[in-house]
């Protein structure tokens, strides 16, 4: 993120406005029916929308063209609704689309929709559609967020029919799983529909308009946790069934039919995974799943998460494969060429001679016989040969004389092979005495692959966000106990393409803190790969090894730096 950005979005709001979470009214995922926006729509923006409050504000009258804070030039507006617009625009600066939500500053939900923008833009979980920036300016509230043109809409999904099991099954785990990281840190969406969700080319599912959406229509909820895990719960219904369950149509789904109350996914359609179906219903009903198996229902989506995981796990389809098809003889044979084939085109065709199979005659069968014994003689004497020269080195090799370690001649014994260290622990580099993860670096020495100590997510710059906390870079600093020969080093990277190098205290050094203390290079700074090893010519003596990082990979978002380490062996 630019400075300018990060000052807008990374300030405390003090609006005097509740959290959203706090906000009491009527959820999202309650079945009725809402009205498209006559503005048309769009893959990134345009979801179906309310028919308005009642109370009509001016949108402000902006176009193609209009260039925001100097960099964000709007392209087109993809909803108009309820005195705010939302358009596709082109971050100038670093010449990438993005979305932008525009509405007056003197708006009634202006104060909620920037407290909600700068709440969402602190979560920076990669499964949401970032917050990029959020700020008042001219009179104007704007909020800027990714564009992902790559994705495609949950609702374009549906219209191509129901999902298979699997589909269905990574949607609602990913769903579940992201909004109950989001309800932890006190963040709800109440408008989870299906123009909220999008799935990536990679089969990522991502959610956008985390608690803005809401703010935008000033749509609030008595249960939030509640309201969020239902939408869910018709999402994997309508992924099912490829209906929408309640009796209004809705996102351009069927409802269902009038007065027969809510139905199981697989008693709507045939073929229906029955686990997924029981998941569904106690999302959606409060009194259990179905009437053979009375599960509690799940009211929040870390329920639902955990109920999800107890499943026995989809797999995937088998792939198909179709058969090639069978031989077709072509006209192409010989005696046939530019005639019709047939029994009645007057060419008679000559009788294939059968030719005998080879060597059958009493010749040719003693000529077999001298061949094979021929090949076994040459087996034999090879096979003695070769013995006899190995039994020829065995001995030598008892001659003091004649090795090539004998001591006696001047040569030096075989090195012995290196072998791990033991680590008496490891702290963070932290030269600015301010920490990133300090409670995650004995994670780099535990012997668990699985856990690491990652940095926070940065964003403009590689080298730690160019923040003067950060200008020595970080790491983690390995303590031996005492002073050890160390002949290697073998470190598990948490990411590709991170610039690291690796360096020892001196033999007499006493807590070392800034990079002054390690003056001994045992490997050159570089970009390393998945991991960073060396072998030493000559040991080196100290008792603390910092692995450090001056600059980290981009993430997986695209649009931050993070990176780290799994994992440090010192050998010796």
């Amino acid at each position: 993120m630019a400075e300018r950005s990060t000052a807008a979005v990374d300030v405390a709001d003090n609006s005097g406005d509740k959290p959203l979470a706090a906000k009491a009214d009527e959820a999202t995922s309650d079945g009725t029916a809402e009205a498209q926006d006559s503005t048309g729509t769009s893959p990134q923006d345009a979801e179906s929308e309310p028919g308005g409050s009642g109370t009509t504000v001016p949108t402000p009258d902006l176009h193609s063209g209009h260039k925001l804070a100097g960099r964000y030039r709007l392209e087109e507006c993809v909803t108009r609704l309820d005195g705010f617009s939302s358009w596709r625009a082109v971050d100038e600066k670093l010449r990438r689309a993005v979305g932008v939500h525009l509405l007056p500053a003197d708006h009634p939900r202006a104060r909620s929709v920037l407290a909600a923008a700068r709440s969402s833009a602190l979560l920076g979980d990669p499964r949401f559609v970032q917050v990029l920036d959020a700020v008042e300016e001219n009179d104007l509230v704007y909020v800027v967020h990714e564009w992902l043109p790559d994705a495609t809409e949950l609702t374009a999904l549906l219209g191509a029919g129901p999902m298979d099991a699997h589909d269905a099954y990574q949607l609602v785990s990913q769903l579940s799983q992201a909004m109950a990281a989001a309800h932890r840190e006190g963040l709800a969406h109440l408008r989870l529909t299906p123009g909220a969700v999008l799935r990536s080319s990679s089969g990522q599912y991502r959610i956008r308009g985390l608690a803005v959406n809401a703010a935008l229509r000033g749509i609030t909820s008595d249960g939030p946790q509640r309201a969020d895990t239902e939408a869910i719960g018709a999402l994997l219904y309508a992924a099912l069934t490829r209906r929408w369950p309640y009796e209004s149509d809705a996102y351009g789904l069927t409802g269902l039919p009038k007065g027969v109350g809510l139905i199981a996914p697989d008693q709507v359609r045939a073929g229906v995974h029955r686990g997924l179906s029981e998941i569904a219903m106690r999302a959606l009903a409060n009194d259990g799943a179905t009437a053979s198996r009375q599960e509690q229902p799940c009211t929040t989506p870390d329920e639902l998460a955990k109920a999800v995981a107890a499943m026995p796990r989809i797999r995937p389809p088998e792939p198909t494969f179709t058969a090639p098809p069978e031989y077709q003889r072509t006209t192409y044979q010989q005696g046939t060429y530019g005639r019709p084939a047939g029994p009645g085109n007057g060419v008679v065709t000559p009788p294939v001679v059968v030719p005998p199979a080879p060597l059958q005659s009493r010749t040719g069968k003693a000529l077999k016989w001298a061949v094979s014994a021929l090949l076994i003689a040459a087996l034999g004497l090879g096979s003695w040969q070769l013995a006899e020269t190995l039994l020829d080195r065995d001995k030598g090799s008892d001659d003091p004389g004649t090795t090539q370690t004998n001591p006696e001649n001047g040569d030096e014994p075989k090195p012995r092979p290196a072998v791990p260290l033991k680590i008496a622990g490891a702290t963070e580099f932290t030269p600015s005495g301010s920490g990133i993860s300090q409670d995650e670096a004995p994670n780099t020495v535990d012997g668990k692959p699985g856990t690491s100590w990652i940095t926070p997510q940065y964003r403009g710059f590689p080298n730690f966000g160019n923040i003067d906390a950060r200008k020595d870079g970080s790491g983690v600093v390995v303590d031996l106990g005492s002073v050890q020969d160390v002949s290697g080093v073998d470190v598990t990277m948490y990411r590709s393409g991170q610039k690291a190098e690796v360096l020892a205290a001196d033999e007499n050094a006493s807590a070392p803190s800034s990079l002054s203390d390690f003056p001994q290079h045992l490997t050159q700074l570089g970009t390393a790969g998945s991991s960073l090893k060396e072998s030493l010519a000559k040991p080196v003596r100290t008792r603390y090894i910092l692995i450090h990082i001056t600059e980290l990979p981009q993430d997986d978002t695209g649009s931050g730096f993070r990176g780290g380490i799994s994992e440090i062996s010192v050998l010796g």
